[in-house]
């Protein structure tokens, strides 16, 4: 098998560290592929809309290949989870671990993995970063599931964590100039607004706050 190549897939969100993820990636001179999983999720519309807005308004696309969606409808396992029915989603008084959502990045990357494989991308990137409370998030998940789907597909992969050691607030930095008023870290969205009164947005408000960086996201309320 020849070396890997330059292009890599990331994980795209709306949500602000994955966007920053993708710019980072194609400073760094990788060819990136940004890819999006629609699960069926409650506030995935409105998402994936900032997401094409966010791709779309970056200064630099050179090296930004046009995003591919790819799908994997959920409902028939979470059932009536928070997150598919919309409803007692977790307000700004919860901790981190309210908005986990089950197999998340398990669920991302069996997908994923098959794309690269037929795609021949060998790298794959997640906007995981420091202090990340989930299981499915460690570096031992991480590289166990990248070696035995490349033992399924018969294809070297390797899923990448760039941003595990900082903080939001240290992403935000480096996403400075960039266009992230076109982010979404909602899961509650009012319309096409962020709610304000999520856990997403009350941790969103306070990276901004704690980069001192200007926050305009367009709030529903206050």
């Amino acid at each position: 098998m020849t070396g890997p190549s330059d292009d890599i897939v990331v994980l795209a969100s709306g949500g602000v560290d994955s966007a920053i993820l993708v710019a980072d990636q194609a400073a760094h001179g990788r060819i990136v592929h940004p890819l999006y999983i629609r699960f069926g999720l409650a506030w995935e519309r409105v998402e994936e809309a900032h997401l094409r807005r966010f791709l779309h308004a970056l200064p630099d696309q050179s090296l930004v290949r046009p995003l591919n969606v790819l799908e994997l409808p959920i409902a028939d396992v979470y059932g009536t989870h928070w997150s598919v029915s919309g409803t007692d989603t977790p307000d700004d008084t919860t901790p981190d671990e309210a908005v986990y959502l089950p197999g998340r990045n398990l669920l991302l990357l069996a997908k994923t993995t098959v794309w690269c494989a037929l795609h021949e991308v060998q790298r794959i990137a997640l906007g995981t970063l420091r202090g990340n409370p989930f299981t499915d998030s460690s570096r031992q998940f991480l590289s166990g599931l990248a070696d035995l789907a490349g033992l399924a597909l018969g294809h070297q992969l390797e899923v990448l964590t760039p941003f595990s050691e900082l903080t939001k607030a240290e992403v935000l930095e480096l996403g400075e100039g960039l266009p992230l008023e076109h982010t979404f870290s909602c899961v509650a969205p009012v319309g096409d607004q962020h709610c304000q009164t999520c856990n997403k947005c009350a941790e969103r408000r306070k990276a901004f706050a704690d980069a001192g960086i200007e926050d305009r996201t367009s709030y529903a309320t206050g």
